[in-house]
Order: C-alpha cells, then sequence, then structure tokens
C-alpha cells in the first residue's frame, strides 16, 4: 500500500509540474508576443534567433525537426519569411529537390529589434523572482527539455 501513495505523490508532483510549465509557457508567449516588432510573430522570431544564433544555413526539414514542428508548418513560416525578406531560400546546387535557408541582413536587423524589445520584459521577470532561484532553475529545466527530447525521437 505504502508504494500506491508514493505513486499518488510521483502523480500528484508530474501533474503540478506539467500544468505549472503549461501556464508559464502560455503566459510568457502571450507576453513575448505583444512587444514583438509589428507584423512578426512568436515563430518568425524564433526562426530568425535560431538562424542568427547558427550563423549558417539550415533546410527547412532541419529547422522543422529543430522546432518539432511539421514540414508543412516551416514551410509557411518560412514563406512569410521570405516574402518579409528576412530570409533567402536558394536550391541545394547539388540536390535541386532540396533548399537552404539562410538569414538575411534585414532578418539579422529584424531578430535584433525583437531581441531588444523581449529583453526589458525577461530581464523584468528574472529580476522580480530573483537572478539565483532563475539559475539554479536552469539546469532542472534542461534536463527536463533533454529528456523529453530524448523521449520524442
Amino acid at each position: 500500500m505504502s508504494g500506491e501513495k508514493g505513486s499518488d505523490k510521483a502523480d500528484d508532483i508530474a501533474v503540478a509540474l506539467f500544468g505549472e510549465l503549461f501556464m508559464a509557457d502560455q503566459l510568457a508567449r502571450n507576453r513575448i508576443s505583444k512587444v514583438l516588432p509589428k507584423g512578426m510573430e512568436l515563430s518568425h522570431f524564433s526562426v530568425l534567433n535560431h538562424l542568427a544564433r547558427i550563423n549558417d544555413e539550415r533546410t527547412p526539414a532541419q529547422l522543422a525537426r529543430a522546432f518539432h514542428v511539421t514540414r508543412g508548418a516551416m514551410t509557411n513560416t518560412l514563406a512569410k519569411l521570405e516574402w518579409a525578406g528576412h530570409v533567402h531560400i536558394r536550391p541545394d546546387w547539388e540536390d535541386a529537390r532540396q533548399k537552404f535557408v539562410a538569414i538575411s541582413p534585414s532578418g539579422r536587423a529584424a531578430r535584433d529589434g525583437a531581441v531588444a524589445s523581449v529583453v526589458p520584459l525577461i530581464a523584468e521577470v528574472v529580476q522580480s523572482i530573483g537572478p539565483e532561484k532563475v539559475r539554479a532553475l536552469l539546469p532542472v529545466l534542461r534536463e527536463l527539455r533533454i529528456s523529453l527530447e530524448s523521449d520524442s525521437t
């Protein structure tokens, strides 16, 4: 019987953890979306930020895998970014069926502008919680993310 009680507590912790994660994710997305430059969606910012950080080309399929979205969803995001002039999409010269995506200078500028609008919001949240608590939480969140990524492959 005591094993069941322990299991109940583990289940309660799991439900509480994911409830908090889902709510925090939703609230963070809403707040960040409100401060992004006009016309920029969170998915656009995420892709531009990723491309700026890696500073290299990626295929749409690689980007879809990195963001755990369908190829169709990534194609839609990339089409909007290309229309805005934020990414360059070119064919693979060795395999015409494949394309490569790179951030453009205007995309880098748009990403930098978005970062400038998002950082004060995030810094305010970190300050209100306390940098020490956030620093201590990061390894746990990273481990959770890695565990979830390994479970999804």
